[in-house]
């Protein structure tokens, strides 16, 4: 304890020499101190208290989870690892094990002390960056052969403060490439980094109390599953709007990973998904307001000042500034159209195909379902009109029997979930009666049921899912899959399968799991997801999207099955319907296509280090483009389309990726109609 209290005593010594050093004409409001008020005590100790009787995994707070609470907060501090130093951490190196007697007993001073040394050496950093920033074109050498690590996982920590200048200034020249390569004139780069780097030291002393406190509770709270997350009253109200379905502005799922505001999932139908510019995992560095608006540096905001600079009234366009999950060393500015998202208003759509395998011809229905949804009010009310995914789903049904439809498909492809009512009763649409999902809690296990003996469609059924395809989508998948009622195709789902409730706690709202979902055969979706039984080319990184992605996520595993009656297997038709697949995928010009999409971004993605010699990345990057393009155009040649000048020509309305995977799971889906019938299988 006395070598911890030593180090902060030192600490605050440094913070006072740091405001000196760097209190130069660029000065700007003094950042102060930050330390914590009595209420915030309390609250930590609730929120433990709240934590460690009701949260799903029944953890306690001990010297184990306390190191994970401290690395975590570090982390969320210092994601680039470009602050603190290897002599910081080996002298907080004691403070790991004790956090959590800070924590039951709401001493927030460490967590505070800790918080003011990260400001400090924000400031210093910025200031540093202003400074070179004004001389740039004489004092960065951009002919010199270094490199610029980008995989922070494995970035080791500088040994001291002599090395973080020198890694500063790796990081204002790495920026400076991406302005150039953004054909950033160079007489406008110096204005441009003063700007950017100007409001983000401007925004430091605007740092709270209660956003330090934000900070760590989410570090405490993240630790027992990346679910659970502390609500300051301003973001509890963002939570509540968000919680009423609707949104303004472009439709997209946003969270905070660390510096950056991530695309967690675009809102099916909703402007950015229609526009087909922003994908799951795209980061947003930058927005801007309409077709030509400056672009306003996001890096370190807090989300609820970025979803504010996004939103905005209907009918205007926003500007972002993004880094692509599928090319993640440049930068890109997309502009989309603003307009209200209402999620219940998202109906499912039928559509009737005719398509000819083995010399058969077959009808085919698809029910696209963008999300479960249900109207609340109109139930309780005890309408009997009430409007609901399965009340649709249903009258479609009815409609695609009188078309004699000789097969269905289900598509869930990016069907983020919604009412957990409503996948149980979509499910029992196709079943004879049984349970449909087990729910357990820290203390039981229960069941929801369809009850009734009724079955709406009772032919062959296929159900289509992606890595966007979360938690209700997953429990009619499992459930589907398990009672051997239908063939999932696609790739392996998002593995969403907990519960969060949202519990009011002081002035501020805590959500926390408090159950996971199992299917009726016992397997958790959780992590996992759904697995199909006809894997498609995985189009969303698994790295950068779906529960296995987040830091901290509960595992996969299994309880004890319920009892319930199953329909004959389908194993025996998978492999002849999956070997049909893989020869016809051999020829098809759209999945050869896919395949050299996906290969070109993994090699992206998986760089370790950028290079800082700008010719070198003028040069990758051109080379890049062109092997884009030459992609592109060989795809459209065989196609017998016009080949494109550039890839900005590309038709971003065209959803051409889906249309290549629907093509293929319509011809499944005629194979498994014509196998079904040759075996005689029956899903009366």
């Amino acid at each position: 304890m006395t070598q911890i209290n030593n180090f902060f005593h030192r600490l605050k010594a440094v913070l006072v020499v740091a405001v000196f050093l760097y209190c130069t004409p660029l000065c700007h409001a003094q950042i102060s101190e930050l330390t914590f008020q009595d209420e915030q005590s309390q609250q930590c100790i609730d929120i433990v208290n709240a934590l460690e009787q009701d949260h799903f995994t029944g953890k306690h707070l001990d010297s184990n989870m306390s190191v994970q609470v401290f690395d975590r907060y570090i982390k969320s501090l210092d994601p680039g690892r470009h602050l603190l130093t290897q002599a910081d951490l080996d002298e907080l190196e004691p403070l790991k094990h004790l956090m959590y007697k800070y924590l039951k007993t709401g001493n927030l001073g460490p967590a505070f002390e800790i918080f003011n040394l990260y400001q400090s050496r924000s400031e210093q950093r910025l200031e540093y960056i202003l400074k070179l920033a004004k001389s740039w074109q004489t004092q960065i050498d951009f002919t010199k052969n270094e490199t610029l690590v980008i995989d922070y996982e494995h970035k080791p920590y500088v040994r001291d403060t002599s090395g973080l200048e020198p890694l500063w200034k790796k990081e204002l020249k790495n920026h400076i490439i991406n302005l150039k390569i953004d054909k950033t004139p160079d007489n406008e780069i110096g204005e441009t980094l003063q700007k950017i780097y100007t409001n983000r030291l401007a925004r430091l002393p605007q740092t709270q109390s209660r956003d330090v406190f934000q900070i760590f509770m989410n570090a405490v709270t993240m630790s027992f599953d990346p679910h659970s997350q502390y609500f300051a009253p301003r973001l509890s109200e963002d939570f509540d709007i968000h919680m009423k379905l609707s949104l303004e502005g472009i439709g997209a799922v946003l969270q905070n990973e660390y510096e950056y505001t991530k695309v967690i999932r675009l809102i099916p139908k909703g402007p950015a998904d229609k526009s087909q510019k922003l994908a799951p995992g795209d980061k947003i560095i930058g927005v801007g307001q309409g077709q030509d608006g400056e672009i306003k540096d996001t890096i370190g905001q807090r989300i609820d000042d970025v979803v504010n600079l996004i939103r905005g009234p209907k009918d205007t366009y926003v500007r972002l500034k993004i880094i692509p999950a599928r090319k993640s060393n440049v930068t890109a500015t997309i502009s989309i159209k603003r307009d209200t998202v209402k999620l219940e208003e998202q109906s499912a759509q039928k559509k009737v195909v005719d398509i000819t395998s083995n010399g058969r011809s077959y009808k085919l229905g698809i029910i696209e379902i963008p999300n479960f949804y249900i109207d609340f009010d109109a139930y309780h009310r005890g309408d009997p009109d009430y409007k609901s995914t399965t009340a649709d789903v249903t009258k479609l049904l009815e409609e695609l029997k009188k078309e004699n439809i000789d097969g269905l498909i289900i598509d869930l492809r990016d069907n983020g979930g919604g009412s957990l009512k409503e996948a149980n009763d979509l499910t029992g649409l196709f079943l004879r009666y049984g349970p449909t999902v087990q729910i357990k809690t820290k203390f039981r296990v229960s069941r929801l049921y369809d009850e009734d003996p009724k079955i709406v469609y009772t032919g062959p059924l296929m159900v289509l899912i992606n890595r966007m395809s979360a938690s209700a989508s997953e429990i009619f998948a499992g459930a589907i899959k398990d009672y051997h009622r239908g063939l999932i195709v696609g790739t392996r789902s998002f593995g969403k399968g907990t519960v969060q409730e949202l519990k009011p706690l002081g002035v501020g709202k805590l959500k926390m799991t408090s159950a996971k979902f199992y299917r009726v055969s016992g397997q958790s979706t959780q992590h996992k997801g759904v697995e199909p039984d006809i894997w498609f080319p995985q189009i969303y990184r698994t790295k950068d999207t779906g529960e296995s992605a987040l830091d901290g996520a509960l595992l996969w595993d299994h309880i004890d099955a319920t009892r319930y009656s199953a329909y004959m297997s389908l194993q025996p038709m998978i492999k002849p319907l999956d070997e049909a697949y893989k020869k016809r995928a051999k020829n098809s010009l759209g999945i050869k296509y896919l395949t050299q999409r996906i290969q070109l971004a993994e090699s992206l993605s998986d760089q370790k280090e950028l290079s800082l010699q700008l010719a070198t990345r003028l040069k990758t990057d051109t080379a890049l483009n062109n092997k884009e393009l030459v992609l592109e155009n060989n795809y459209r040649k065989q196609k017998g389309e016009p080949p494109l000048a550039s890839l900005e020509d590309i038709d971003p309305e065209k959803e051409e990726i889906k249309a290549i995977l629907t093509d293929q799971a319509e011809y499944i889906a005629a194979d498994f109609i014509r196998l079904s019938r040759d075996n005689g299988y029956d899903w009366q």
